[in-house]
């Protein structure tokens, strides 16, 4: 993957629920992308020079989302408000360029907003995966 910009990479919200319709949080200037694998610890007292071994495919894998910036959309910041405060699971889209597009069901978990006295509004927003997530490779 040759290095790219990273404003290129879209954070979008179906609007409304269940519409298959995405839209643009606009603003962001950050963005984080954590991809989780929990493992399971098979040891035992057969393990190989007391190796530690792991179960293949039994942890938990788990999406984490967080972003900040300025909103710049009012559409985006009413359904980004609304969402947390319904604590709904939507479909949320993230497209990073020349890797792919990760989708599926995220809940908000965490929505803030800050400001200083010489600069502009802000928010962060962190999103928790809340079921199966897809990779879709560019």
């Amino acid at each position: 993957m040759a290095i790219q910009r990273g404003k290129d990479i879209l954070l979008k919200m179906e609007e409304p629920a269940g519409s298959s319709t995405y839209l643009t949080m606009a603003g962001l200037r950050a963005r984080t992308i954590s991809l989780n694998a929990r493992t399971v610890d098979a040891t035992n007292a057969d393990s190989i020079g007391q190796w530690r071994e792991l179960l293949p495919g039994a942890g938990v894998k788990s999406v984490s989302v967080s972003g900040s910036g300025v909103f710049t959309d009012d559409a985006a910041d009413e359904a980004v408000r609304n969402a947390f405060f319904a604590q709904d699971a939507r479909n949320w889209q993230i497209i990073i360029p020349a890797f792919g597009t990760l989708q599926g069901a995220m809940q908000i978990a965490a929505l803030e907003y800050s400001g200083e006295f010489d600069g502009e509004a802000v928010y962060s927003l962190t999103l928790a995966s809340a079921g199966a997530i897809s990779f879709t490779p560019l």
